[in-house]
């Protein structure tokens, strides 16, 4: 146990690290290519074609302090320096006011297209100012022969200057020492860097302190509630619940720091991601805890144990992949060309897999059936012996010579079974074989004899008690026995039987008669000089019941 949690955190812990770096790829953005079935428009350099490559354009332009390059993403007439000013002033209100939803801006050359009105302006977000409330949006202008691009419309433009005066607290970078905002690898100031791979591996260990001093706390509460003084302290916050907490902190501190446009992009994007990674392994503790109830309670045979873990595996599978689409679309990814691929890669591997999920699902059948159960005396084609467990896949049975057989589910499931240890009573059936020269009136003694015999046995349903003689045969009188007898199991079954036929030998002996065995008879004539011997009658190939 101790080991599967270790691996549920180190996997945590690997998968978070490469989303990190999936959050910084999707925040910078890269320059969408165009569809193939898109007509072919002229690509403009910047990245303008379409919104979210004129934001990022734009942002990514004034962090390296290029604010003459930028100001090529606004639509004004103002130029040179005047230009730069207003590119500047504009990327300070975005680093402060605007919300942390670049995802969300279309990547899409037409855009969103939220107002058919307008088709060509589309909504990048909405910031509060003094005044109300004001849209962020962006315009499609046509360059001529760079053809139609995206610009930051007139009309935001024009509210600029006024909100960037109102603009009064200052960057989080003003308290930071110069070293670790002007250094940068892969474009990314060092103190987020640090953040990154030291500050949160600390607040993660900060809530595993949080959780010990709670345990210190409800421990010895625990121990005198319950009368019991060797509980242990419980575990408060399990590993999803210090995740959540790590999302939390992260959510608060975004509202309270100072943090440029695309830094509050990739934080509150990674917050998101642990929360799903959360979620996600909460649900498959959930789903652990309900198979262990079931199990432990006895609510679930061996066999049926087998299918409740197949459904909880498939249950964690749906989770993850379900956590997996929810962060596919919060990047915009297109999910139906995903699942798409993932249906025919399902084709591909049912078909691959043809004879191992037959099996599967005929173990299915047969546990929900309860066609077979462990423990049970089992006839299968000509294999007979005791069921030792029912599996997914194969069942194993232990012959009568102690030899394992396993058998695929789907050849069982095609297959005749017969339990015999579901018998509720056992067929006890000889033929009576008499001599030819028993009398009529020894036959009739035998008959009454016997059928009294049988009624007063304590072991056999009376009801059920039948003596016949039903046939002349080739060399004895037949008579038919039939009874059923109840006894515990095969072995008492045949205790009953030997009392059963030691009683009617004795009953035959008693009345002057015998069992037949096999004859003929032989006549013999003389024919001249010669001597023939016919046989006459049949010879019977039947033996002595």
């Amino acid at each position: 146990m101790k080991h599967s949690k270790r691996s549920r955190k180190a996997t945590t812990l690997v998968l978070f690290s490469l989303l990190c770096g999936v959050v910084w790829s999707q925040t910078l953005g890269s320059k969408p290519a165009p569809t193939a079935t898109a007509p072919e428009t002229p690509k403009d350099t910047l990245g303008r074609d379409n919104p979210r490559g004129t934001v990022v354009g734009f942002l990514t332009a004034i962090k390296k302090s290029n604010a003459e390059v930028a100001a090529l993403y606004l639509n004004t007439p103002l130029r040179g320096a005047d230009a730069a000013v207003l590119a500047r002033q504009l990327a300070e209100v975005l680093d402060r006011r605007l919300p942390a939803r670049l995802n969300q801006v279309s990547d899409d050359p037409e855009g969103s297209i939220p107002d058919p009105l307008k088709p060509d302006q589309d909504l990048v977000g909405t910031i509060t100012t003094a005044n109300g409330e004001l849209n962020v949006t962006l315009e499609r202008v046509d360059r001529g022969k760079a053809g139609k691009v995206w610009l930051f419309s007139r009309e935001t433009l024009a509210s600029i200057p006024d909100v960037f005066g109102e603009i009064n607290t200052p960057p989080i970078e003003k308290y930071l020492p110069a070293f670790m905002v002007n250094n940068r690898i892969a474009d990314i100031p060092l103190f987020e860097w640090l953040a990154l791979f030291v500050g949160l591996p600390l607040l993660y260990l900060g809530t595993g302190w949080l959780n010990r001093a709670l345990a210190w706390i409800i421990g010895p509460v625990r121990r005198r509630a319950g009368r019991d003084p060797h509980l242990k302290n419980p575990n408060i916050l399990r590993g999803p619940a210090r995740l959540l907490i790590v999302a939390l902190v992260m959510r608060l501190s975004l509202a309270y720091v100072s943090l440029p446009l695309l830094a509050r992009q990739f934080w509150s994007t990674t917050a998101l991601l642990i929360a799903v990674a959360a979620c996600t392994w909460w649900l498959l503790l959930l789903n652990g805890w309900v198979e262990r109830y079931v199990l432990e309670r006895g609510y679930a045979s061996s066999g049926s144990g087998s299918v409740l873990r197949l459904f909880r595996r498939l249950l964690d599978g749906v989770f993850l992949f379900a956590g997996f689409l929810f962060i596919l679309h919060h990047f915009g990814i297109n999910l139906t060309a995903a699942l798409a691929g993932l249906g025919v890669g399902g084709i591909a591997v049912a078909l691959a897999a043809q004879k191992t999920l037959e099996n599967i699902i005929a173990g299915v059948s047969l546990i929900a059936d309860e066609a077979v159960r462990v423990g049970d005396s089992v006839t299968v084609g000509d294999v007979q012996g005791t069921v030792e467990e029912v599996g997914l896949r194969s069942t194993r049975i232990r012959t009568l010579d102690r030899t394992l057989v396993i058998l695929p589910n789907g050849q069982i499931a095609n297959m005749k079974v017969e339990t015999v240890s579901a018998r509720d009573k056992f067929w006890f059936h000889p033929v009576l074989p008499l001599r030819y020269d028993t009398t009529p009136e020894q036959l009739d003694a035998v008959l009454a004899t016997i059928r009294e015999f049988l009624r007063t046995q304590s072991n056999l349903e009376p009801t059920s008690v039948r003596v016949r003689f039903f046939r002349l045969g080739a060399f004895s009188l037949d008579i038919d026995v039939f009874a059923y007898v109840n006894a515990r199991d095969w072995s008492d079954f045949l205790r009953v039987q030997e009392q059963l036929l030691v009683g009617i030998m004795d009953i035959l002996r008693r009345n002057g008669t015998g069992f037949a065995l096999p004859s003929q008879t032989l006549y013999l004539r003389p024919d001249g000089s010669e001597t023939q011997a016919k046989l006459l009658g049949d010879r019977s190939q039947e033996a002595v019941a």
